[in-house]
This record gives C-alpha cells, structure tokens and sequence, in this order.
C-alpha cells in the first residue's frame, strides 16, 4: 500500500500569523502613543497660546497697571483650567513702555504638559510650553497713572 503524501493547505498559515501579531502589535501601540504625545504637545501650546492672546488684550483694555495685571491673571486662569492640558500653568505680566496710552502690554504664559500616564514610551524632558503675547493700550485712551 502506498501512502499519500498530504499536500499542506495554502491558507494554513500556522504560527507566521501568531508571529506577525506578536511583532506588530507592540508596534502598533507604541505609535499610537507616540501619537497621543505629540498631539498633547500641539494642544498644550495651543492653549498656551490662546491663553497669553487673551490676556495681554484683557489687560489692554484696562486704564493702569495694577487692573491690568488683575485681568491678565483672571483671563489666564480661567482658560488654563483643564488639568488635562495644561499642569501648574503661570501668567507674568509686564509692560515694555509703561503703563502709557500707546504702550506696549506683555504677557507670557508657561503651561507646563502632563506626561505622567505617558511614562511607559518614556515621556520625559522639558514638558513646558511657553508664549509670550503683545497687545498695544489703545493710544486714544485714558490711562491712569
């Protein structure tokens, strides 16, 4: 009696697809990681961003320095509210020209990245974002001193 030789199943891939997962798979989830920081990244200085536009024009619009300050801290607090983007944020503000009609207001504001649920690609480094912000005190408006 002769005995047939059995002819493999060509969609019988066996362990090459246990194989390819196995090697695919951690890829693919560090690069979504990798993703996920980079864009968090984009979104923090964003917000840094938005933030120090607002505020340098809310403390524009006030008539001295002290209000200015105010609002330009109130603006900024109260867009840098979400803990998700944006971590120990700070608002400086300071004035180039003085406090003067036609003056110059600066704000800059550090918004500090939160990596800490991101440590597992290692996410480490300089995690701040900072922007700084210029707004001119209207020339035709009263300033006191």
């Amino acid at each position: 009696m002769r005995r047939q030789r059995r002819r493999p199943n060509p969609r019988d891939e066996g362990s090459s697809d246990a194989l390819g997962m196995a090697l695919i798979a951690p890829a693919a989830i560090a690069l979504a990681l990798a993703v996920l920081f980079i864009s968090r990244g984009v979104d923090t200085r964003a917000t840094a961003q938005t933030a120090a536009e607002a505020a340098a024009q809310a403390a524009a619009q006030e008539r001295n320095l002290g209000a200015a300050q105010g609002a330009a801290q109130q603006v900024g607090d109260a867009m840098l509210v979400d803990i998700a983007t944006c971590v120990n944020p700070t608002v400086v503000t300071a004035t180039e020209s003085g406090f003067v009609a036609g003056g110059t207001v600066v704000v800059t504001v550090t918004c500090n990245r939160r990596v800490d649920d991101l440590a597992v690609i290692g996410a480490t480094g300089d995690n701040a974002a900072t922007y700084t912000a210029y707004a001119v005190i209207d020339t035709f408006r009263a300033v006191d001193p």
